[in-house]
């Protein structure tokens, strides 16, 4: 399967078989001697699975929006098959192969996770009975698999940690020898740590290797064990004043794990696909070490310069976002990127992520090259960013390539603010409204002038208190004097 972005990598894979049906064919010119045997291969029915596709490096699961196509309809190369959401957009995802939509294994409004079957195809109409009996089996013992997974977890205290993986070894057994299949990030983690794919017992859906598997066999130490630490020590603190055996130990942490009480006349809502995904980054961005600077900037021919061009479609978030881009050709550590303990990546391109808030959630389209384009090419290009964003037409390329982000509230009236690095930028610039301020000249006279105050949050690993300091003084400049924006 591939996605309509050129960005994304989704997938179809496929398996056929050979049967073994032999032909002896006598040896011509040659009398008594024995046949020639020659074994001509009969092709059995092709029939290839459709996966859940990955659509972006964070995506874990993905939801069917939507069957382009029904059961019972032939399909050719590149036409839409189903729309798939990510945690940031929904895709239409082609198929790579012609044959017939024989069975859809996941219906509209469910989920899967990355690497799942969905859909089967077949190559021709004989062999769609055969995939609709396939998928109802394949159905079957993902039923079987979840019920026989909750007797398990009592034991787990006495230590079969081991046990699932001679369980999943037993499946693959009984199933026959086949190809190992693993997800791409899988098959990324296992040629960066040097670990043998095909020696990896695998325990997603149906044997498929996952991340967690390619870490394990490379004897890397889970980190989700970390989160839960800071949540469960201020329900154990309680606890502790009573000093008692280990019967009171695990009944702290049966307190600590127990949801809090409802309010009479609350209602849950589950997160979105898009809402998980942001929730996620926040937690993340905690990790990382920052620091805030704040800037005042007079606005006064910047906005003067706004009244001028904004009939031709320029907004003042794309003004800003150019300014930054300007700023940040002169800054380049600002740009840059941290993602381990032990160096930093200077970005070679500058890239304007903007956030927008959209129905369910928050996403930040990417102006890339925001230095190199005039404002005019950079407003159409923004106009268009925000149309597909709240469509939710994003490629993955057009939201996950940011080097920088720019956040504006300026618009609610909002006069100042911080905003939350996120994971995998240097810093994120958080812009106020612009709003009228007596201020005193060098000669000691009060004027009125337009004042905007900007705050940076930054990563202190990479970017220091000067850095910033420099940054947002050559910043207050352009903005100052904006005549080089529209060069």
């Amino acid at each position: 399967m591939a996605a309509n972005s050129s960005s994304a990598a989704p997938f179809l894979s496929f398996s056929s078989s050979l049967s073994s049906g032999r032909r002896l064919l006598p040896l011509p010119g040659r009398r008594g001697s024995p046949p020639f045997r020659r074994r001509i291969p009969a092709v059995r029915a092709k029939i290839r699975e459709i996966f859940m596709p990955a659509l972006s490096s964070t995506m874990t699961e993905g939801k069917i929006v939507s069957w382009v196509k029904a059961e019972g309809d032939r399909l050719s190369k590149g036409e839409s098959v189903v729309v798939v959401e990510s945690d940031k957009a929904d895709m239409d995802v082609e198929t790579f192969y012609d044959g017939i939509l024989a069975a859809i294994v996941v219906p509209e409004g469910e989920t899967a996770p990355v690497g799942a079957p969905i859909g089967l195809l077949a190559e021709s109409e004989d062999e769609v009975a055969l995939a609709k009996a396939q998928a109802q089996s394949q159905s079957q013992s993902q039923f079987q698999s979840r019920s026989s997974s909750p007797p398990p977890p009592p034991p787990p205290p006495s230590g079969p940690a081991p046990s699932p993986a001679p369980t999943a070894a037993a499946k693959a057994e009984a199933e026959g020898p086949r190809k190992a299949v693993a997800t791409p990030y899988a098959k990324k983690l296992a040629k960066q740590h040097k670990v043998d794919i095909e020696k990896v017992v695998g325990t997603g859906p149906y044997g498929r290797i996952t991340p967690a598997d390619v870490e394990a066999a490379a004897g890397i130490q889970p980190k989700k064990p970390i989160a839960p630490a800071p949540t469960s020590a201020p329900a154990a603190t309680p606890v502790t004043p009573s000093p008692a055996p280990t019967a009171a130990t695990s009944t702290a942490t049966k307190a600590s794990a127990a949801p809090l009480p409802l309010i009479p006349g609350s209602t849950v809502v589950p997160f979105t696909t898009m809402q998980t995904a942001v929730s996620k980054n926040m937690v993340e961005s905690l990790s990382v070490p920052t620091f805030r600077v704040g800037y005042p900037v007079m606005t006064d021919a910047l906005d003067a310069l706004y009244e001028k061009i904004k009939s031709k479609g320029v907004t003042m978030t794309v003004l800003l976002a150019k300014a930054a881009a300007m700023t940040l050709a002169q800054h380049p550590v600002v740009n840059a990127t941290c993602k381990d303990e032990k160096s930093f990546t200077y970005n070679s391109s500058i890239n304007i992520a903007v956030a927008v808030a959209i129905d369910g959630g928050l996403i930040t389209p990417v102006l890339q090259d925001a230095d190199k384009l005039d404002i005019y090419l950079l407003s159409q290009r923004w106009k268009e960013l925000v149309s597909k964003a709240r469509s939710k037409q994003l490629s993955l390329n057009e939201y996950n390539s940011g080097t920088f982000t720019l956040s504006n509230l300026g618009m609610f009236g909002v006069d100042r603010f911080d905003a939350i690095l996120p994971p995998g930028q240097g810093a994120i610039m958080a812009v106020g409204a612009s709003k009228p301020t007596v201020v005193a000249d060098g000669d000691g006279f009060f004027t009125i002038k337009n004042k905007m105050l900007v705050n940076v949050t930054a990563d202190h690993r990479i970017i220091y208190g000067a850095d910033l300091a420099a940054f947002l003084q050559t910043f207050s400049k352009i903005v100052e004097n904006p005549e080089s924006l529209t060069v």
